[in-house]
């Protein structure tokens, strides 16, 4: 009977199971629904109480100008809506007079209204030191208490009790207030007593939690006096943090009888930047309190963004402006010695209805390039133009190794208000024709490609291919030919590229607004195989050839969709210009042709790529100058090396054949 009352509600849970399921409400874990099946049961997450606050460093000891740093603080923090916000002292310059003191107290009173929580102060040297005549016994501390607060105080919220020291108390003796003397940083019967009956308030919180301005428990110039406090916040049994400042770098001391021992960096006070990532920054602590931790994450200044500012406008003029490209005027002309002496100009156009700021660097990995001006700055308005010129002068030496081109480096920041949004650095290179000395022979070098970063890249004013028919052809060997690889690519939603996808060879074109895709069904590439491969679309058929063999072939119609993007060997290209998905290998010779060479069902592939007058392009790879791989088909479409691919040149005793 027990079986069978088990078999029963078995049935019946499964009977219900299976009408929620068709009810559309399948519960998987106690508050996760779906209307899906899955054997995967999902985690509702923990109802747990606790609350987030904020912790500030010192605003103090920099420039005036840190006070920007404080406001955008405040914008930064309101983000993430904090219970409340805590400083650990030196609000304000100080040092000074009650004229002096009171308008930078105000200065710094008014930025901290613009939070949307609470904020409590700790009062630090800049706060309380008197400089000038007529100093009074208390200081600046009568100030600070009529208009911060009181020097020490404790109040609770939720599970936690918060409280406050004060570490610049006068020497008791001399009345001197100095924090590197060990005399003037020793806490008073008064304050411990205080101290004490807080930490009795407090006895029933998970956290107690002690925020004061020097950190004490460095010891050094600051005595030994931290000992009896601690003793004292250790007795409590629930201190589960102290936070401190002024030493301006952020700084975890570890935990010491439960109790974490954490300094902060600065909210627009000095600020060396030593190693910001090692806590020499601008930066606030945001603290999340449960029940049994504490989490602490330090967030820099300036590095928060609101989700709700960066709008579809916003990020479409940044995707814009990534993709800017400077329109050169006059190549560059280098003579057969290396030498040259011209001026260099290119126009930028700003394609947003937002002002940029662009900061243009002409450079060249060959030092014996001079550039004057070495930067150039401008102010671009909305939709509007500039030319930047500069002169590029190198001295007239014989072409070799170290020979590189020049190129340009953009910075862009594009403006929003009060804010600016960087664009990272791109790199443009400058259109150059070089004479090169006369080719010594025919060459059997071939391109050794890593697969990670090595390329090479033809400009596209070098290469720019009419509409009509035309060939792209490659001789090469791989390494890897594991998932997708660029061979010889021009492609970016438009024009041409041959691929190996996982071995299989495939020549692309996009014509009618389409891709072609010309490849074989089954046949793949082997590694460390020898093999021609030749692309051809004749204005009506796209054809692979691989070995000579036709291996595919498919038809289409309509204009080829053209780019202004360099052709990459060894890799594909992306929308900026740039290599990406890198063949392993080595590539013996490339070459662009403006006819289509290959028709019918077979032909013999040649032994050597050569120029002739349909060629655009030819690349043999048997020597470079620097980064630059000389085109041989005389109409200067040089190829730039990116990465450090090798040209390796085969033994004597081999043979054209052998390839």
């Amino acid at each position: 009977m027990k079986n069978q009352s088990l078999i029963g509600m078995s049935c019946l849970i499964c009977a219900t199971l299976f009408q929620a399921w068709m009810a559309g409400t399948v519960v998987a874990g106690q508050s996760v629904t779906t209307t899906r099946s899955s054997k995967i049961e999902l985690t509702p997450p923990q109802e747990e109480e606790g609350f987030v606050f904020v912790v500030y460093g010192d605003r103090t000891g920099g420039s005036a100008n840190g006070v920007t740093v404080l406001q955008q603080a405040v914008t930064e923090t309101n983000l993430f809506d904090p219970d409340l916000v805590m400083t650990v002292g030196d609000l304000i310059q100080g040092y000074n007079t009650t004229d002096e003191w009171m308008p930078q107290m105000r200065q710094y009173k008014a930025i901290m209204s613009g939070l949307d929580c609470p904020w409590y102060p700790v009062a630090g040297n800049h706060d309380v030191y008197w400089r000038g005549p007529d100093r009074p016994e208390q200081e600046h501390e009568t100030n600070y208490e009529e208009h911060f607060g009181p020097l020490w105080y404790d109040f609770a919220h939720k599970n936690a009790h918060f409280i406050v020291l004060y570490t610049d108390e006068a020497d008791p003796e001399t009345g001197i207030r100095n924090f590197g003397r060990p005399a003037s940083q020793r806490m008073s019967a008064v304050q411990i007593e205080f101290l004490e009956s807080a930490l009795e308030r407090g006895s029933d919180a998970d956290h107690v939690l002690v925020f004061l301005h020097h950190p004490r428990w460095l010891k050094g110039g600051y005595g030994d006096d931290w000992e009896k406090v601690h003793a004292v916040l250790r007795d409590a049994g629930n201190v589960s943090a102290c936070f401190a400042g002024h030493i301006h770098q952020m700084r975890y001391d570890g935990k010491r009888d439960g109790i974490e021992y954490v300094s902060l960096a600065t909210v627009g006070g000095h600020q060396n930047f030593f190693a910001p990532d090692a806590g020499w920054d601008d930066e606030f602590h945001v603290i999340t309190v449960r029940p049994d931790t504490l989490e602490m994450a330090a967030i820099p200044v300036g590095e928060t963004l609101d989700v709700r500012s960066i709008t579809s406008d916003i990020s479409g003029d940044a995707r814009a402006l990534a993709k800017i490209r400077p329109l050169f005027g006059d190549s560059i002309v280098v003579d057969q010695k290396g030498g040259s002496d011209q001026r260099l100009s290119f126009s930028l156009k700003n394609p947003t209805d937002r002002t940029i700021l662009v900061t243009a660097k002409p450079r060249s990995d060959d030092a014996r390039w001079r550039f004057e001006p070495s930067s150039m700055h401008q102010r671009i308005g909305p939709g509007g133009t500039a030319v930047l010129t500069t002169r590029a002068t190198r001295d007239p030496l014989v072409m070799d190794d170290f020979f590189f081109a020049p190129e340009i480096d953009l910075e862009i920041g594009m403006l929003d208000g009060v804010r600016s949004f960087d664009i990272p650095t791109s790199k443009h290179m400058v259109r150059t024709e070089v004479m090169l000395p006369p080719s010594p022979g025919p060459s059997n070098g071939r391109l050794v490609l890593d697969g990670y970063d090595d390329a090479i890249l033809i400009p596209h004013d070098s290469i720019d291919l009419e509409e009509g028919p035309f060939t792209l052809e490659v001789r090469l060997k791989a390494r890897t030919l594991t998932g997708s690889r660029g061979l010889v690519t021009k492609t970016e939603q438009s024009e041409y590229g041959l691929f190996a996808t996982d071995g299989r060879p495939e020549f692309w074109v996009m014509t009618g607004g389409e891709y072609l895709v010309a490849g074989p069904e089954s046949m793949k590439l082997e590694i460390n195989e020898e093999y021609h491969l030749a692309g051809v679309w004749d204005g009506a058929e796209a054809r692979l050839y691989v070995n000579g063999a036709l291996v595919g072939r498919v038809a289409g119609k309509g204009p080829r969709l053209r780019n202004e993007l360099p052709l990459v060997v060894g890799g594909d290209v992306d929308s900026n210009g740039a290599a990406t998905r890198f063949f392993s290998g080595e590539i013996n010779d490339v070459r662009l042709s403006n006819v289509a060479r290959y028709q019918g069902e077979e032909f013999t592939p040649p032994d050597r790529l050569k120029a002739d007058d349909e060629t655009v392009a030819l690349l043999e790879f048997g020597l470079a100058y620097g980064r630059l791989h000389p085109d041989d088909s005389g109409n200067q479409a040089h190829g730039t090396a990116i990465g450090d691919p090798a040209i390796q040149s085969p033994p004597d005793s081999w043979m054209v054949e052998d390839w």
